[in-house]
């Protein structure tokens, strides 16, 4: 990592994906912020081309290329919405570069969270389930209800629905409102979640948090977590419309981290919630 001045140097994991554009634009659009590395995985289709160009904001003379080591040199941030293993592997090369990284990748095992949690001793680390400002301010409103509506009055369910090109469920986004539930209920989420219900399943049982995953078409995202008491239901929604959101919170997160101690930050620290 370079001295720090004015700009913040960013790389770009997957730049020849959908997300990997958005990120690119995101960086193009925000002061302080430059691109310096677009990265994707060897044999891509999008391998030498420039990365301006497949993002949709003109020629920047920034090739993509799978060069991960070259990348890593030039910058002070690496951004990455990629897959988990990718992302474990990423954390463990940033420390020796001296630059931070900004996660948003979803899917990650318990035991490939506490493999990031580790690297984040050395490094400074940026990891959230989702990257928008109402996402997060939504996760705090849903620790505040479960917290006033108790399990023994209001059964809490969070929905989610994606587009169906998506692998993980459920969500990184619903199990990060499902996480704010929990802790609003002083109970662990792990010990407390229904994740499907197939045939007899008998009564709910009090205090649960549960969980529906839908998939189709081209849903961005749209979350919304439910309490339901005896007589009355209470919703709170969020609509995600455009990846550009989670982009423009991942450039916003690595500004925020830029010169942070090492540790491991998530989205609510970097708007203060």
């Amino acid at each position: 990592m370079s001295d720090q001045t004015s700009e913040m140097k960013l790389a770009v994991m997957g730049a020849g994906g959908r997300m990997g554009g958005a990120l690119i634009r995101a960086i193009n659009e925000t002061p302080n912020a430059v691109l310096v590395a677009a990265i994707d995985q060897e044999g891509a289709p999008s391998i030498g081309q420039d990365s301006g160009t497949l993002s949709g904001i003109g020629e920047n003379g920034i090739a993509i290329s799978s060069n991960l080591e070259a990348g890593l040199d030039a910058c002070d941030g690496v951004i990455d919405f990629t897959v988990p293993q990718a992302t474990v592997a990423l954390s463990k090369k940033v420390a020796a570069h001296n630059c931070i990284q900004i996660i948003g990748t979803t899917g990650c095992t318990e035991q490939e969270d506490a493999q990031i949690a580790s690297s984040a001793n050395n490094v400074t680390i940026i990891k959230s389930g989702n990257m928008s400002l109402g996402i997060n301010l939504l996760a705090v409103l849903v620790e505040q209800a479960a917290s006033a509506l108790q399990a023994a009055d209001f059964d809490l369910e969070v929905l989610e629905m994606h587009h169906k090109h998506k692998v993980d469920a459920p969500s990184g986004t619903a199990l990060l409102l499902g996480e704010a539930a929990a802790k609003g209920r002083g109970i662990e989420l792990a010990e407390n979640s229904v994740r499907s219900r197939d045939g007899i399943t008998g009564a709910r049982e009090d205090g649960t948090i549960g969980f529906a995953t839908l998939r189709g078409g081209s849903v961005i995202g749209d979350h919304s977590v439910i309490l339901a008491g005896a007589g009355e239901r209470i919703e709170l929604s969020h609509s995600a419309q455009d990846r550009s959101l989670f982009a423009t919170g991942a450039v916003k997160a690595a500004l925020w981290g830029f010169g942070k101690p090492a540790g491991l930050y998530s989205m609510r620290d970097v708007l203060g919630f």
